[in-house]
This record gives C-alpha cells, sequence and structure tokens, in this order.
C-alpha cells in the first residue's frame, strides 16, 4: 500500500503487476480491497493500479462535497506520480461516475473504459431528492443505514446466498468515515450527465449491467450505449456482479482487457 497527499490530503493506492495499465475504482461505500482477487489474477499480465477515493477506505476526507471532478483529479495526480500516461479504467458505481469524470477531463489518458454497474447519466430529480434523504438517515444512524444501503444492493434472491460476503461488505463499509459518506453522496448528487461521452466513440467501452439491478435501472440503463461502438454485457443478478457474478466477470474482464 502507498499513498501520496492530494491538497493536502492523504491518498491511498496500490500498484502491482507489469504491462498494461488497469486502474480499479470502487464504488460509494467501498475500498480498494474489495478489488483482492481480481488484481491477483489481473497482475499475472497488466499493472493493476487501485486506489481508495475521497474518504474511503485509506485515503481521508476533503471537505464537505467530494464532486466526481475532485475524485477523477485524484486519481490522474496518482497516474502521475506513477508517471503512467495512458490506462484502462474500470469503475464501479461511483467508481463508474469517477471514471467518466476522469474521460471528459484527461480523454488523451485512457486506452478503454469499464463501467460496472454504472451509468453515464445524472441523478434523476427523484434520486437527487433519496440522496438528500439518505444524508439525514445517515446523519440519525450511521450503522442502519451503512448496513441496509450494503444488503440493498444485492438482488433479491442473492441476499442469503451470499449472506456471509454481504456481511464482510458490510463490515468494510462501516470504516467509512460519516463524513466520506455525506460528501459522496452531496458529490454523486450534482454530478453532470456524461452521456455524450459515450456517444462520441472516442475509445472502447464495456458496459456491464445486472437485470435485477435494485439501484440502477436495467432497460434505461443499455439505451444508454445504443447507436455506439459500445460492449454490452447482462448478468441475471444485481448491482454487485463483482461479488454476484464473480468468474464469468472475470473472463469477461480479462477478454475485453486482452482485445
Amino acid at each position: 500500500m502507498k499513498n501520496i497527499l492530494y491538497k493536502n490530503t492523504k491518498i491511498s493506492f496500490t500498484d502491482s503487476g507489469a504491462g498494461s495499465v488497469i486502474v480499479l475504482l470502487h464504488g460509494f461505500l467501498e475500498n480498494k480491497k474489495m478489488w483482492l482477487d481480481y488484481v491477483t489474477l489481473f497482475s499475472d499480465k497488466h499493472r493493476i493500479i487501485t486506489i481508495d477515493l475521497l474518504g474511503h477506505g485509506k485515503s481521508e476526507p476533503l471537505g464537505y462535497v467530494h464532486s466526481m471532478e475532485e475524485n477523477a483529479n485524484v486519481v490522474h495526480e496518482v497516474l502521475e506520480h506513477l508517471k503512467i500516461e495512458k490506462a484502462t479504467i474500470l469503475g464501479h458505481s461511483m467508481g463508474g461516475y469517477v471514471s467518466l469524470a476522469f474521460a471528459e477531463l484527461f480523454p488523451e489518458s485512457i486506452q478503454k473504459l469499464v463501467l460496472l454497474n454504472s451509468t453515464s447519466r445524472e441523478d434523476s430529480a427523484e434520486k437527487k431528492l433519496n440522496r438528500t434523504r439518505a444524508i439525514k438517515a445517515v446523519k440519525q444512524n450511521y450503522v442502519g443505514f451503512v448496513s441496509l444501503a450494503i444488503a440493498n444492493l444485492f438482488s433479491e434472491n442473492n441476499r442469503t446466498r451470499l449472506a456471509d460476503k454481504i456481511e464482510n461488505v458490510k463490515i468494510e463499509a462501516l470504516k467509512t468515515p460519516l463524513q466520506g459518506i455525506i460528501a459522496s453522496l452531496e458529490g454523486m448528487k450534482i454530478r453532470k450527465d456524461r452521456e455524450s461521452l459515450l456517444q462520441q466513440n472516442l475509445f472502447p467501452v464495456l458496459l456491464i449491467l445486472g437485470k435485477k439491478d435494485p439501484v440502477l435501472n436495467y432497460e434505461d440503463s443499455i439505451s444508454q450505449i445504443e447507436d455506439t461502438t459500445g460492449e454490452l454485457v447482462s448478468f441475471e443478478d444485481g448491482h454487485m456482479s463483482h461479488i454476484e457474478n464473480k468468474e464469468e466477470l472475470k473472463i469477461i474482464l480479462l477478454n475485453f482487457f486482452e482485445q
């Protein structure tokens, strides 16, 4: 594990393997530890960078709003520190929002883009209202909010089957400081719509979705890459494809990275 300072704020990351660079970005309430099994597999042929986004894992919060652009600048700062000019970026959920902000700010640095259970679209008015409600809820009952939020990311039929894994995700999520949670909710609430970025076909894009995702509407989500060169992979499960569909996902990602 390594650290840099960004605006006098500690940012934690890992750097393993050699070859073409792949950056793995976690989602809301997650951290870079979620990628451990994937790093082991991918680093045989690739250089794998994992980064704790602002206010998550071992990275410190920075102010009261963690915008997707600020997080994208964090990613860029890590790559600059490592003297990496071009990378494939894979982002899960909120990590996908950060990946898109990075692609907009630093298009010359993107080799390929993977959106895992994520979307290029901004929050609807209803979702923005739900973010505000979530901020109020986490202030009132931190443990209850985090526990419920994690369970609700999995498809209903997996909540019993994967109970042990869900508990492990909750344990990691409960390490996220209150400021990190609130600042990230504020940042997601104000994020830009970046669907036009996918329409430009500037680099290869892989969109991976769950048909029973409780967070993202599947039918709405698939339309964002219609009439683009982007690839779509669909699973029958929820928002946590890296856990719910782990073995299939590994093969799909390896194939995409090596195309």
